[in-house]
């Protein structure tokens, strides 16, 4: 959903439950700075990710719902950029659901190689697809993907390696990260392409209600992180002595999300305490927004060449191929 110390939603978002020592190590860095945070990455537990899904199906998440729309309708212009025997890489995969669209406009996809690290909810997601494509090679991945990463060797007579990164993940990085990770992935990716779903900058009303939902599913999401932390880091939260608040800052033009301290409270993490005052945050997670001019100068900057740019008719979201350099 979309970031984070270390800014990543979503990786859903992406990126899901990294292993137990980061965990524990990225919290204490993060409690000990000024603006206290969690990266992320970290939301993606089980209940997590579950929440997440939930959050997708929204009324007032148009995210997804929009993107699904553009690749749905989009599906024969897409499939003509990425071509025949085409191997597929899924940066942050997650429950494996945009991908079938990909997938069922695509002339004889020969691989599939989803990213994620959750490894659990990434077996169980690819052993699914494996059932319904029976055809398809699906090979998973546990990694993080915003770190150096080998692929599986390309196969003889194999089409584009292209990479697919929906879901505007990209947004929860910080500038300097969402770099980074596209001159990785144009390396990773070179003399294929990258198929990535930004959201746009918008009216602000749209954004707060997309991240203040009346279900209050994105609060739970949010808190959810304070009782992973308790259940694998024994840490001693009261998830209800924080409260959930979003909001855009427009001139950063990105959503902020934290956790707000109800009461003055202290916490501990392996020993060490950690004393809150009222009002006082825990900085969860950005959600950069971009224009399409902005991504494809971003875009250029890491190496790729942009093409093809599709929008809905009001301009919420964009789905954009970028070539990447042979």
């Amino acid at each position: 959903m979309r970031t984070h110390a270390f800014n990543v939603h979503a990786f859903r978002a992406a990126q899901r439950a990294a292993p137990l020592s980061d965990f524990a190590r990225e919290l204490n860095a993060g409690l000990s700075q000024p603006q206290r945070s969690i990266s992320p990455k970290f939301f993606y537990d089980a209940a997590g990710s579950q929440l997440f899904d939930r959050i997708c199906e929204l009324p007032e998440y148009y995210p997804t719902r929009t993107e699904v729309r553009i690749l749905t309708e989009c599906a024969p212009e897409i499939a003509a950029q990425i071509g025949r025997d085409a191997e597929i890489v899924e940066f942050g995969a997650g429950s494996l659901t945009k991908v079938r669209l990909l997938l069922d406009a695509l002339e004889s996809p020969r691989r599939y190689v989803p990213i994620d690290i959750s490894g659990e909810h990434l077996e169980a997601a690819a052993e699914r697809l494996r059932t319904d494509y029976p055809r398809l090679a699906v090979q998973p991945m546990v990694a993080d993907y915003t770190m150096p990463l080998v692929l599986p060797s390309r196969e003889k007579g194999a089409g584009q390696r292209v990479g697919f990164f929906p879901g505007s993940t990209l947004g929860n990085f910080s500038p300097e990260e969402a770099l980074a990770f596209l001159q990785l992935a144009c390396r990773l990716l070179r003399g294929g392409g990258l198929l990535m779903g930004v959201d746009l900058v918008k009216d602000p009303a749209l954004l707060h209600a997309a991240y203040n939902d009346a279900q209050g599913v994105t609060a739970a999401f949010n808190l959810n992180l304070l009782r992973r932390a308790n259940r694998e880091l024994a840490t001693d939260f009261e998830p209800d002595g924080f409260t959930h608040a979003a909001f855009y800052n427009a001139p950063l033009q990105r959503i902020e999300m934290h956790l707000v301290s109800r009461r003055a409270q202290a916490v501990t993490l392996d020993g060490q305490r950690f004393a809150f005052d009222e009002g006082e945050t825990i900085h969860t997670e950005n959600s950069y927004k971009f224009t399409v001019d902005s991504l494809r100068a971003l875009a250029v900057e890491a190496g790729f060449r942009p093409a093809a740019v599709w929008t809905d008719p009001d301009r919420l979201f964009s789905v954009h191929w970028l070539q990447a350099r042979d």
